[in-house]
């Protein structure tokens, strides 16, 4: 797991270059776009680079061809965009262009005739290279004798019986591949079955000069008797337009012709560069950190984005985007929840990404528009993910669905005992108020999401505040855990088993001892209270206030089970107990270690160490760094880091209370999800009474024309208050606290990126920082 979620690896590394060839490799590199370059002479000025004549001369040849463009346009001439990436020219032939722009027609047409030239001459020698290395293997299958005699036979039974010794002639060549069964039958008739053909395929097809297209042909030798048979054999591979070679008979001679032309060939792939010297590449031994590349795709960029805005992560650590993929969108739907308004949004987005290639292919300007449509993605998860939580609000547009019928048997206020609710009583009785104490009124939970009774109850608002309010402190919990959790594959990676002992135990089980055991109470209480004894229920708040004050006198709030003051002040004593095991043990053992790794290497005498190093058991807790540092003599790269305990004490403590500190005011934090979405749901319902419930209940005889613009104003207030507005701020409060609540945790995030130099992102202007 840990490789999929780290960024990719990287590797330090010297590139030498002759001077003749690093034009061509430095082209090469920006094809590829997989390298980064270091700037060896930050403080120079840019105008005293050694290159600023070479761009001013680049910038005056575009300036020409910026006129010459202008002259075509002018002219009518149409220009097709292919949108390819040509290479770049090289630095002799820009001396040519400058002498030579105004004559731009015939220097081109110079310049595609030598190509052409010189691919047509490559094609030549690789089909006698191919000749030579297949004639080879054709001539050594003719000296087996049943071969040679099979084809003697032919030859002289066709011949008439003639008893001559045979002295056989030959003709090789390269025809196209699917040329071969009319080409064998041509010569069978033509020749009346007195030549002997033998053909092989070239496994990889050869690039045609004058078209550029990928053909695939075939070698092959015919054997004769007679020059009559030669000449009717040449016109025949002329008429199906075979190439024939010159083919020495001797083995020898083929193996030195073989031996010339594969020479040849070396010359023509090195003229590109200009030098026959091969570039040297060093990789290096650095302690110097990599930049951070994290693979991405159009889905995962976006969210990609989201953790890189609040910092590069470090090398090789590990990534939280993927997990962002699923808890981001998801904590945004807990404070958007609405069916209607997660169904607008995810057509929005639909549109977005079905139509992507046409709205990459326009290229628009509008700064708002482009990045709406990079986070096409994210919204559509955020729009699915608030569908889901609507249906478990049970909210549509302010309104709840009646999908399995109620849970409830109500009666209205002061009516007779037994009096059950009917639609008559609903439109005369103003007032609904559900109260699950009442005997044979609540007969069960709502099969999924909040029953619907409760849209038109009295006392929808304090059911639904202690609802929200508590799931919001159980997911805000379960996240920040998570979070901690995730910091563990950081130290195991990185062999930092002190980190593990001082660092990840003692801040999980703080966490765990107050706020997870905050989250067992709350859903015991639900499961131990019952609809009918939930008044009589403690509060959570003071319970838990009073467990961090060890006030158990309080009579007011009664304890949930038996044996609930013991527990709570283990755990609290736990809980304490962790602070000095990050502020004092670990900067206490991390001092130690430096005086270790300090007189290590002093306190030797005649081959035996002296002086009082660690033990087995402390040596186990310790840092793989500090254990392996000492172990590699003569290291010319390694430094030893300075040891301040003044500032690693300061350190460490800062970071002990922030965390400890941290973990009430996040927790707190998450309370955000239950306040947006009681925001959320209120904002909806009064946009519903004060507009749409206006043109519903119209009763007048223009009320279809009414309505009309009565929804037209509901649905544009809908889309801009409800849609953008209220979806623009859950956005930032969920990215706030993956941030700060959730990132933190075990994100440092204090990397740089990764910017590779690649002529795609510079032709497309993306000039990442």
């Amino acid at each position: 797991m840990g490789e999929l979620f780290r960024s990719e690896e990287m590797t330090l590394a010297q590139l030498f270059l002759q001077s003749e060839a690093a034009y061509c490799c430095v082209s090469e590199l920006g094809e590829l776009g997989m390298v980064q370059f270091r700037d060896l002479n930050p403080d120079v000025n840019v105008f005293q680079r050694k290159f600023v004549n070479e761009v001013r001369r680049c910038e005056e040849m575009d300036r020409k061809l910026r006129f010459v463009e202008k002259e075509i346009k002018k002219a009518n001439i149409p220009t097709v965009d292919t949108g390819e990436n040509p290479e770049v020219p090289f630095p002799r032939d820009m001396i040519d262009l400058e002498a030579t722009f105004e004559k731009l027609e015939n220097e081109l047409k110079e310049i595609n005739t030598n190509q052409e030239a010189l691919k047509k001459n490559f094609l030549e020698l690789t089909e006698l290279k191919h000749i030579l290395r297949r004639t080879q293997q054709f001539f050594d299958e003719m000296e087996d004798p049943a071969l040679m005699e099979e084809s003697s036979a032919l030859m002289e039974g066709n011949e008439g019986g003639r008893g001559a010794p045979l002295r056989l002639g030959f003709v090789a060549g390269v025809i196209s591949r699917e040329r071969i069964p009319t080409f064998e039958r041509m010569l069978w008739r033509v020749c009346r079955g007195n030549v002997f053909l033998r053909q092989a395929e070239i496994e990889d097809p050869l690039e045609d000069p004058a078209t550029g297209d990928q053909v695939h042909k075939s070698v092959f030798i015919i054997f004769f008797q007679g020059d009559q048979l030669k000449n009717r054999v040449k016109k025949i591979c002329e008429g199906f337009r075979a190439s024939l070679y010159p083919c020495p008979e001797t083995p020898q001679e083929r193996k030195e012709m073989a031996a010339g032309v594969n020479t040849r060939i070396d010359d023509l792939q090195m003229e590109r560069s200009g030098s026959t010297v091969p570039s040297i590449l060093n990789r290096m031994t650095t302690k110097q950190t990599p930049p951070t590349f994290n693979k991405t795709n159009k889905f995962t960029s976006g969210f990609q984005n989201i953790v890189d805005a609040y910092g590069i992560g470090n090398y090789r650590e590990i990534n939280p985007a993927p997990y962002t993929i699923i808890t981001f969108p998801f904590l945004f739907a807990v404070m958007f929840g609405d069916m209607g308004h997660g169904v607008l949004m995810t057509c929005a987005a639909l549109y977005l990404v079905i139509r992507e290639s046409r709205i990459l292919s326009q290229k628009t300007d509008n700064e708002m528009f482009n990045m709406v449509f990079a986070g096409r993605y994210i919204i559509l998860l955020m729009g699915i993910f608030s569908v889901y939580t609507g249906i478990i609000y049970n909210d549509c547009f302010s309104k709840s669905l009646n999908m399995f019928g109620s849970g409830w048997s109500v009666r209205p206020m002061f009516s007779p005992k037994g009096a059950n609710w009917t639609f008559e009583t609903l439109n005369e009785n103003k007032v609904l108020q559900l109260d699950p104490a009442v005997p044979g009124v609540f007969n069960g939970p709502y099969p999924l999401g909040i029953d619907p009774i409760w849209n038109i109850a009295t006392n929808k608002l304090t059911f639904l505040n202690s609802f929200k309010m508590k799931m919001s402190v159980i997911l805000g919990v379960i996240h920040m855990m998570f979070g901690v959790s995730l910091s563990l594959f950081n130290h195991l990676y990185f062999k930092k088993p002190l980190n593990i002992f001082l660092g990840f135990i003692p801040e999980i089980v703080f966490m765990a001892s107050l706020f997870g055991y905050l989250i067992i109470l709350v859903f015991y209480k639900w499961t131990a209270y019952d609809a009918f004894t939930s008044k009589d229920a403690p509060s959570l708040l003071i319970a838990f206030i009073n467990m961090c004050l060890f006030n158990y006198g309080d009579v007011t709030n009664k304890p949930l089970y038996r044996g609930q003051m013991g527990i709570q002040i283990v755990l609290v004593l736990i809980a304490l107990a962790c602070v000095p095991c990050m502020l004092i043990v670990k900067t206490m053992v991390l001092r130690r270690q430096h005086l270790w790794k300090k007189h290590l290497g002093t306190q030797k005498f005649g081959g035996v160490r002296v002086g009082n190093g660690p033990t087995e058991d402390e040596a186990g807790i310790m840092d793989h760094d500090a254990l392996s540092q000492h172990s590699e003599d003569g290291d010319e790269h390694a430094e030893e880091e300075p040891f301040d305990f003044g500032d690693v004490a300061v350190h460490q403590a800062i970071h002990t209370i922030e965390y400890c500190l941290g973990c009430i005011s996040n927790t707190a934090s998450y309370l955000r999800l239950w306040a947006l979405s009681l925001a959320h749901a209120q904002l909806s319902e009064v946009l519903w009474t004060m507009v749409m419930h206006l043109g519903l209940s119209s009763r007048s005889g223009g009320g279809f024309f009414g309505l009309s613009i009565i929804f037209a104003a509901f649905a544009m207030l809908t889309v801009c208050i409800l849609l953008i507005m209220e979806g623009l701020s859950a956005f930032l409060h969920a990215l706030r606290l993956h941030w700060v609540e959730f990132q933190n945790k075990f994100y440092t995030g204090q990397g740089f990126k990764f910017v590779p130099f690649s002529f795609e992102s510079i032709l497309e202007g993306r000039f990442d920082e």
